[in-house]
């Protein structure tokens, strides 16, 4: 089956992530595809005046040009509470129960309009204190005819973007009564703001509460990794999603994990980036000795060698360290043969 879900206000909240709870807006089998049409909060933020119309006028963006659903929410009486991001959902998948993993695969994304937003407020980037030189710094950003690349407009002159659509906010629904913000990710996902979920990845989550309650927002043309002046390029994106119920990972993982076509995606998130690396290191340890075969000490070899650590965000209260493995590289030298001695021990 396939479905449609659109933003409207009856189907998001504002900064806060649903809880066991909430009614959910739509509900599923698991093997469906849901169409989310989601809007960026960009253009509609208080100190953007909550005027999404008159907020792209300023930047020559026609009226016919700014999504009718921002205009209705931006004029309803939601507001902002314990985050920024626009929540669209949540979607209740019939057969998901506490203890199974929700798999989420990213069919198709692209922008729903011609341009974006960056921007660093509150303090809240990489270097408070430091900059931004205003409360709040934006750019806007249009993108170019064939919509590969952003064009970033500055005092020398322009740079280009590279446009990698993506859902920045992502998630099942967290165990407990009390909403949470959107700003912090967890083990429910979240904000994860992690930009290898492109079209044709598949996130797979540890499911919290029965249903999964799985939910979208803050939509992403592009980021760089780190996301350090604190948004990424904002544009409003339709998401095709196909949400799947699976057995778990062997081993008992509690944290998200990402596939590729041609990687394996591991996550450490934590207030502190250091215990934030450490748990990334220990996912990937972990994985290794599942999908390879390794020893805990061969995987962390391995893994000093030709595992990818990057920061993923450093900017979302709890920080973001992520690891990519190589599929190719995991799957050993053409033909079986061994190349050499397997293993030396000293």
């Amino acid at each position: 089956m396939r479905h449609h879900l659109g933003c409207a206000p009856g189907t998001v909240s504002w900064g806060a992530l649903p809880t066991g709870r909430s009614a959910p807006v739509l509900e599923v089998d698991s093997g469906d595809v849901v169409v989310f049409d989601t809007v960026s909060q960009e253009g509609l933020m208080p100190d953007q005046g909550r005027d999404p119309v008159a907020y792209f006028g300023a930047f020559g963006v026609p009226e016919a040009g700014v999504l009718d659903e921002a205009a209705e929410i931006a004029a309803s009486g939601l507001g902002p509470v314990l985050g920024p991001h626009l929540v669209l959902g949540p979607v209740h998948v019939r057969q998901a129960r506490p203890g199974d993993w929700l798999r989420v695969e990213f069919l198709d994304l692209r922008p729903r309009v011609p341009y974006g937003v960056i921007s660093s407020r509150h303090g809240r980037g990489a270097l408070p204190g430091e900059l931004p030189g205003k409360p709040l710094v934006s750019r806007f950003c249009s993108l170019t005819p064939d919509g590969r690349h952003a064009v970033f407009a500055h005092r020398g002159g322009q740079a280009l973007i590279e446009v990698r659509p993506f859902l920045g906010l992502c998630g099942v629904t967290p165990a407990g009564e009390e909403a949470l913000g959107t700003i912090p990710p967890g083990p429910f996902g979240g904000n994860l703001d992690l930009r290898e979920l492109t079209a044709g990845s598949t996130l797979h989550l540890p499911v919290q509460t029965e249903g999964a309650g799985f939910y979208v927002g803050d939509p992403h043309f592009a980021q760089g990794n780190g996301e350090v002046a604190l948004t990424a390029l904002e544009g409003s994106l339709r998401a095709t999603v196909r949400l799947s119920v699976e057995r778990p990972p062997a081993g008992g993982t509690l944290w998200p994990l990402v596939e590729t076509p041609d990687a394996w995606i591991t996550l450490g998130l934590d207030e502190d980036l250091g215990e934030a690396m450490r748990q990334c290191v220990r996912q990937a340890v972990h994985l290794l000795g599942e999908v390879a075969g390794m020893s805990a000490d061969d995987a962390y070899l391995y893994l000093s060698g030709a595992g990818d650590f990057s920061l993923t965000q450093v900017v979302d209260i709890v920080q973001g360290v992520h690891c990519r493995v190589s599929k190719t590289l995991l799957a050993g030298p053409p033909g079986g043969g061994s190349g050499g001695r397997a293993a030396l021990d000293h």
